[in-house]
């Protein structure tokens, strides 16, 4: 007996509903997109509209990669970034694994421990963290923007979820084969960890990409600012009052992260889809 024909309209109206709602999260960016394109005085015109009058203009852009050192913050952001989430990986994969697959006496209360970590507001730990980067004399470098993220308890988290839901035989069969702890970690759960690590590598850039408080207490001058500090310096000392020219500004910062996402964006799906809640 053949299946009845299903409505097309549920699936319709999902799609709709869906479509809107990317829109709608869509719309600020589509409006930092369209200022930037446009003169100062059509910006705060009463009418809005996101197309600029005839087609928009590149002298906003033009301003800022004459006045910006575009590219260094760039790579300031790319060296902080990169080595936040490589040390964050480092120490989080293995405490993951430790937590979710081997026994040992407290390791529930360490996992309550960790539970414990995602309350602690990011802002408490500055002022001690300032005055012993001030101490050594490591403030305005890397690493003083880069050792206050090593250890992120959200990864340790996200990790140990995922590798509950991986086999155990698969972490037997590499033990009679005669690897080692470490090797396992690294030879066998992080390659079948690519989706969990993928999407952790989303939250981790996005987030200190964007970051603008740890950078401004951190750093003084123009030598290791990152990009959302650039913009803050690029307003105070040249554009001023021209949201033209800091749209244009916001845009190329940005960007990275937009090809970032959507050049991964099917691994962290897949990431965050198959990050189950297992206890």
């Amino acid at each position: 007996m053949a299946e009845p024909r299903r409505s097309p309209w549920p699936e319709a109206v999902r799609l709709l509903v869906l479509g809107t709602l990317g829109l709608l999260f869509l719309m600020p960016y589509l409006w930092m997109v369209s200022a930037s394109l446009k003169p100062l005085d059509e910006i705060f015109r009463a009418s809005l509209s996101l197309i600029p009058e005839g087609g928009g203009t590149l002298r906003n852009y033009l301003r800022v990669l004459s006045e910006v050192p575009v590219l260094h913050y760039l790579w300031n952001g790319v060296v902080v970034c990169a080595g936040i989430l490589f040390f964050q990986l480092l120490f989080a994969v293995p405490a993951g694994y430790a937590i979710a697959k081997l026994n040992f006496p407290g390791r529930e209360w360490m996992f309550g421990a960790v539970m414990l970590g995602l309350l602690v507001p990011y802002h408490v730990p500055a002022l001690p963290l300032y005055v012993a980067f001030s101490w050594m004399g490591i403030l305005n470098t890397y690493a003083s923007l880069i050792l206050p993220s090593v250890i992120s308890v959200f990864a340790i988290f996200l990790f140990r979820q995922f590798f509950k839901a991986l086999p155990d035989e698969l972490i037997h069969a590499a033990r009679i084969d005669g690897m080692g702890e470490l090797s396992i970690v690294w030879r066998v759960i992080l390659p079948n960890a690519l989706p969990a690590a993928t999407a952790f590598a989303i939250f981790s850039v996005v987030a200190h990409w964007n970051d603008l408080f740890w950078p401004l207490i951190a750093v003084t001058g123009h030598d290791r600012a990152t990009p959302a500090l650039a913009i803050l310096y690029y307003r105070s000392e040249e554009a001023g009052d021209d949201f033209g020219a800091l749209m244009a500004a916001s845009v190329i910062m940005t960007a990275p992260l937009v090809v970032a996402f959507l050049v991964a964006q099917r691994r962290f799906v897949e990431g965050i889809a198959t990050t189950g809640l297992k206890g």
